[in-house]
């Protein structure tokens, strides 16, 4: 064997030992990814009910709704608290990157319309991608983005509360990617406070929807007692608590689906690689083979 086929032969050799690694990888992210999807189903009725329960208290608070320093409205938004979810670890395609990149977005936006913004990250990516570009987060939430659980979200819900509270921050928005399919993640962007202009008071289609059958059936017979901003004081903790939570779900199951296709991909990039090299280690050999016949010929002419 030449030297030339022997070194295709070590190519051939380390590209099926990568292989067989994102074959595993994409394998344990398909495990993940099912109770990842277990987890949301679980949660989105519950968070379905807070929303639509918080979005009917402030219908029915009105103007009480700024009262209380949680529920009320600063009077000029000069600091927006941008919150991005990542991951701790990468090989997941664009699942990352394009959080970086809208949050990044967004805040070229603030700042261009005379807004200070701060950064809070959850996942090591989106902490080590901030710093590297000179934009150091107040808040750094590492180590649990393969599997959140709702400790994290209260952690970083009371954080992001204490800051709009304590007037550090106008506005806060959360950056995520929503989990539609493994193939499928699209990037959210959601305001969480003020709650006059949070995403929750728009609701989603399947909230709406709820809301408008409970309007139909039940709305004429609310009464709340104690009043709407009391009950709206207790809800918004809780609601920004499962918002946070449910944007951490999706996040998860957005990057196991990333990393299972981006494995997926990898595995078949590389089978095509080695069917390229074995041709090419077999069209080396057949030409050595060639080369060695028409050695022996030319030899066994010369002696006749």
């Amino acid at each position: 064997m030449s030297a030339s086929q022997r070194d295709v032969k070590n190519r051939i050799g380390s590209v099926k030992n990568i292989q067989k690694i994102t074959r595993a990888m994409e394998m344990v992210a398909a495990a993940r990814l099912r109770r990842a999807e277990q987890r949301i189903e679980a949660l989105r009725p519950y968070a379905g009910a807070i929303r639509r329960m918080t979005r009917q208290a402030a219908e029915a608070a009105g103007s009480e709704i700024s009262g209380l320093p949680i529920l009320k409205e600063h009077e000029a938004e000069n600091t927006v608290a941008l919150l991005l979810i990542t991951g701790d670890r990468g090989l997941a395609g664009a699942f990352n990157s394009q959080i970086i990149r809208a949050g990044l977005r967004a805040a070229r936006e603030h700042e261009g319309g005379g807004r200070a913004v701060l950064y809070s990250a959850v996942g090591r990516r989106g902490v080590s991608t901030l710093n590297f570009r000179g934009k150091e987060p107040v808040g750094r939430y590492v180590g649990f983005t393969d599997r959140p659980s709702y400790a994290d979200a209260r952690e970083i819900a009371e954080e992001l509360i204490a800051s709009y509270v304590d007037g550090k921050a106008d506005r806060v928005e959360i950056f995520y990617n929503g989990y539609i399919s493994p193939l499928t993640q699209e990037v959210r962007r959601e305001t969480l406070l003020p709650l006059q202009q949070a995403t929750i008071l728009e609701g989603t289609e399947r909230d709406r929807e709820g809301a408008e059958d409970d309007d139909h059936h039940t709305h004429a017979l609310v009464e709340y007692e104690p009043d709407p901003d009391e009950i709206l004081a207790r809800l918004i903790p809780d609601y920004v608590e499962i918002s946070v939570y449910r944007a951490l779900l999706e996040s998860t199951a957005s990057e196991h689906g990333a990393r299972m296709t981006a494995m997926r991909n990898a595995s078949e990039n590389a089978g095509e690689l080695i069917e390229d090299l074995t041709l090419e280690m077999n069209r080396a050999r057949q030409a050595e083979i060639t080369q060695e016949i028409m050695e022996v010929v030319a030899g066994a002419e010369s002696l006749t």
